[in-house]
């Protein structure tokens, strides 16, 4: 992407929120490379699918050839912003705050390049805050900071009208969140903050603070949230955020995610979150609105976002265990993952001493996990063929069921007709 066509690009995309000065960042990426920053909270080991926001448009200033710089809030952090938060959050210990950034930091290296002329660069606030003392900090950046403009902010205003509160530790979080930028304009020459659209109050604090200390222009601009068309969040499950990190949410459920995003919401969601162009995005476009039950747009994000975020083996994984449940070969498949995949499928637990010797008898089995009523029909489900143990289907009605049979650790797979399964978990 050419330098000139990074607003024009940002544009279409629906990724610029507001800027303080549109013409005047133009300007300024037209002159030459130019360093941007954003912040990344590290309240967990992992990121989730709404930093992804963030992360990308790093990206894309980066393909655009200016200098990205990854600014984790291992100060920031201990605090924690007040903004969108109805009640003060738990402070971290040291050592937790140290795993998560950890965490985080390899996450990143897979979003950014960190070689080139324009490399990234991995910062972490508290490496210059651990050094100031209380009078110190107030004496260079708290007189430059007005109360009467701290207290005008959306974040502080709706936190002291609620019932919580706001603590004098959080309300100083946009003093340090603020510094942030004046430290990196004077040691990196960054002179452009982005960040989610909730962030717009601390990004412009950082700019007055960056005039009244350096004397500089500094510019920001922030991206819209990540939410579904009637406002909520994206990146929530039933069983909670959607996750970067693999160990917490596996690549195939990651993959559904994206794959069960509403007509409603999906164009928006490529437009965002991936690298399709506008060509392959308007025809995407035109086949959501004209045949929206097919999925194409959903199939193409899935596809899209999997294979970035977990690789080619992470989307073979995920893939292979979609099919699954249309009928696929179940195989080298654990607990976990067979677990994931039939989450909402009914189970049952038996000892697993009942596959020992000569085993559970199928038409039993189909029993015992609720596909049959009685022997006499699990039989006529057998001679009619509608009967599977691990996708295969059985054709003798006396087989005898054994351990070789599972289809991970513990699990067995078995299926009436199309779609109608059911699990069986033999515990010792």
């Amino acid at each position: 992407m050419p330098e000139n066509d990074l607003i024009q690009e940002l544009r279409w995309r629906g990724l610029i929120h507001q800027v303080t000065d549109e013409q005047g960042l133009q300007k300024l990426l037209d002159s030459q490379p130019q360093t941007v920053y954003i912040g990344f909270d590290p309240t967990a080991t992992s990121l989730h699918v709404g930093s992804m926001m963030q992360l990308m448009l790093l990206r894309r200033f980066q393909q655009a050839g200016h200098r990205p710089i990854a600014l984790v809030g291992g100060a920031t952090g201990m605090i924690g912003d007040p903004t969108g938060k109805s009640e003060e959050r738990n402070l971290l210990s040291t050592e937790q705050l140290q795993r998560n950034i950890a965490g985080i930091e390899t996450q990143m290296r897979r979003f950014l390049s960190f070689e080139g002329d324009n490399a990234a660069i991995l910062l972490n606030n508290f490496d210059w805050m651990k050094g100031y003392s209380y009078l110190e900090f107030l004496r260079d950046v708290g007189k430059n900071f007005p109360v009467g403009v701290m207290m005008g902010k959306e974040s502080v205003r709706a936190r002291l009208g609620s019932e919580a509160g706001l603590s004098y530790t959080e309300f100083s979080y946009m003093l340090l969140q603020a510094y942030d930028f004046v430290h990196l304009c004077r040691e990196h020459g960054c002179l452009i903050q982005a960040g989610g659209s909730d962030q717009w109050g601390n990004v412009t604090a950082g700019i007055d603070l960056a005039r009244r200390m350096l004397g500089k222009q500094v510019f920001g601009m922030t991206a819209p949230l990540l939410t579904t068309s009637d406002g909520r969040k994206m990146g929530k499950t039933e069983s909670g955020a959607v996750w970067l990190d693999r160990q917490r949410t596996s690549p195939y459920a990651f993959y559904q995610y994206w794959l069960n995003v509403g007509d409603e919401d999906v164009m928006r969601c490529i437009a965002y979150l991936t690298e399709i162009d506008r060509e392959e995005y308007d025809s995407l476009a035109e086949v959501t609105a004209s045949d929206p039950g097919r999925n194409t747009a959903q199939k193409r994000l899935a596809q899209w976002m999997t294979q970035f975020v977990h690789g080619e083996e992470g989307l073979n994984a995920a893939l292979k265990a979609s099919k699954t449940l249309f009928g696929g070969e179940i195989e080298a498949m654990d607990d976990a993952m067979l677990n994931e995949i039939f989450a909402d499928v009914p189970s049952q637990e038996l000892a697993r001493d009942v596959l020992a010797g000569d085993g559970l008898w199928v038409v039993e089995a189909l029993q015992q996990a609720g596909l049959a009523k009685s022997g006499g029909e699990a039989r006529r489900t057998i001679k009619e063929g509608g009967a599977y143990i691990n996708n295969q289907r059985v054709t003798d009605m006396d087989r005898r069921l054994g351990e070789s049979d599972l289809a991970s650790e513990t699990v067995m797979v078995l299926r009436k007709g199309r779609k109608n399964y059911a699990l069986l978990r033999f515990t010792p």
